[in-house]
């Protein structure tokens, strides 16, 4: 079997509060990708700002930018100067008082190859993001490249089973994740690795459960804000169809590039063909936010 490789590259970036810098920063981390041979990068959630999400504060959504504002221009440049992909995340401004977590997917030439926005929304402790963003609505559509169909999703969907699901139903060969994850102070020393091990280990189950590939960028660094701080844990990370992390960076800043061969998912569905074996008569439950049984 011909191997089809895809060379993906992750910056794995702390973000400050200049946007500026920021941008530029994951232009730096973009450029050293393709030096060790990307061809297509992945840049954290919500890059070019800080984590604002930790507090509700109007003056944030001064930050937000449309699809074709100045950091996907930037950006776009970019990919477009060095002939790569690039996963593109921002803080979107659809119309006044309408935001999303949005990602665009540039291509080699610059030009958008799609976009989406976050469906999933949390809110947490620190992690406001309902305030912020609204929900996107387009649905579960992968987006096609030259060198594979991305199922791109954003953080808090990686939780879901039903939206890596669905990517992989439409297509989907890499699930990618841009990501801004970390810890509490107050819950590292107990809970820490236990969070840390959930996070991968949902994603690869995603992997495996669907035969693609996934990628997760996350930032690192440790950000405060007037109610505390979240220390951003990184350790971005790439696993196979089987759900063996092939590459796996630290907890500092780090631009990882690692060659993924898109024929191993159709070697892992020929022997565990879960597509197969799905029981598509029998899960209209699914569609439920409650399964109510009788009798119980």
């Amino acid at each position: 079997m011909a191997s089809r490789i895809v060379n993906v590259g992750l910056v794995q970036q702390r973000s400050q509060h200049d946007k500026g810098k920021n941008v530029a920063h994951a232009c730096e981390g973009i450029a050293e990708a393709v030096r060790q041979g990307a061809t297509l990068v992945v840049l954290p959630e919500l890059f070019a700002t800080d984590y604002f999400c930790q507090t509700e504060d109007p003056k944030f959504f001064e930050w937000a930018e449309p699809l074709d504002g100045p950091t996907i221009a930037q950006v776009a440049e970019v990919a477009r100067d060095l002939q790569v992909v690039v996963v593109t995340p921002l803080f979107e401004r659809r119309a006044r008082g309408l935001y999303h977590n949005s990602l665009v997917v540039l291509g080699s030439d610059g030009a958008q190859l799609g976009a989406y926005r976050k469906m999933h929304i949390p809110e947490d402790p620190q992690f406001c993001e309902k305030f912020y963003f609204t929900p996107g609505s387009q649905g579960f559509s992968p987006i096609q490249t030259p060198g594979a169909c991305l199922g791109t999703l954003i953080c808090w969907d990686q939780w879901f089973p039903e939206a890596a699901r669905a990517m992989a139903l439409a297509g989907a060969e890499i699930l990618v994740y841009p990501t801004a994850i970390g810890w509490m102070p107050s819950e590292k020393e107990l809970l820490g690795d236990a969070q840390l091990d959930a996070w991968r280990t949902v994603q690869r189950s995603h992997a495996i459960a669907n035969g693609t590939f996934v990628v997760a960028v996350n930032r690192v660094g440790r950000e405060a804000s007037s109610v505390g701080e979240v220390e951003f844990w990184g350790h971005s990370f790439v696993c196979d169809p089987m759900g063996r992390v092939i590459a796996e960076a630290g907890e500092q800043e780090q631009v990882i590039v690692v060659p993924c061969d898109l024929e191993l998912i159709t070697e892992q569905r020929h022997w565990w063909p879960f597509f197969r074996d799905r029981r598509i008569d029998s899960y209209d439950g699914l569609l439920e936010r409650w399964i109510d049984v009788k009798g119980r």
